[in-house]
Order: C-alpha cells, then sequence, then structure tokens
C-alpha cells in the first residue's frame, strides 16, 4: 500500500522499470555481426567455440571478463526515486 503521493502500486512500477531498462540496456551491449577470430584487446585467438556460440564477438574470455568488471562498478544507481521514498 502507498501512502503519501504515490498512487497504489507506485513501488512496483518502478520496480518493473527499472528491470526494463536494465534488460533494454544488456540487451543494447550485445555484439552484433560477424566475429573475430583474434581479440581485439591481447590479439589471442578466440576459440572457434566461442564464435560460433556468440555472434560479433571480439573479446577473448579474459579480456571480456575484464571489460565486464569495469562495466559492473560503473552502474547501480536507481534513478527513478519518488518523493516519497526521498523524504524518509
Amino acid at each position: 500500500m502507498a501512502g503519501g503521493f504515490a498512487k497504489d502500486g507506485a513501488v512496483q512500477d518502478q520496480i518493473d522499470a527499472t528491470i526494463e531498462d536494465a534488460v533494454k540496456r544488456a540487451r543494447s551491449r550485445l555484439p552484433e555481426g560477424k566475429s573475430r577470430s583474434r581479440c581485439e584487446g591481447c590479439d589471442a585467438v578466440i576459440p572457434e567455440a566461442r564464435r560460433k556460440v556468440m555472434a560479433g564477438v571480439r573479446l577473448c574470455v579474459k579480456c571480456q571478463a575484464e571489460h565486464d568488471k569495469k562495466d559492473m562498478s560503473m552502474g547501480g544507481f536507481n534513478r527513478r526515486g519518488s518523493k516519497d521514498s526521498q523524504l524518509r
């Protein structure tokens, strides 16, 4: 039950919107096109199995893991806070 200026279900709406934004962001980051045979980061050979499983692969597993770790440290803020939650 929401109180104050928020309508009933506002919290769930915020949660749903945040998840939808995260899914859209993740989908937009998926690689597309033809996969590279060598890593852009370290020039190591990218195994054929990895290239077949995921289209548009540009990094080896090690470089991709480092890239993902950097991306995770930059996110995580919920910018959809309601006025009710900010006043508490």
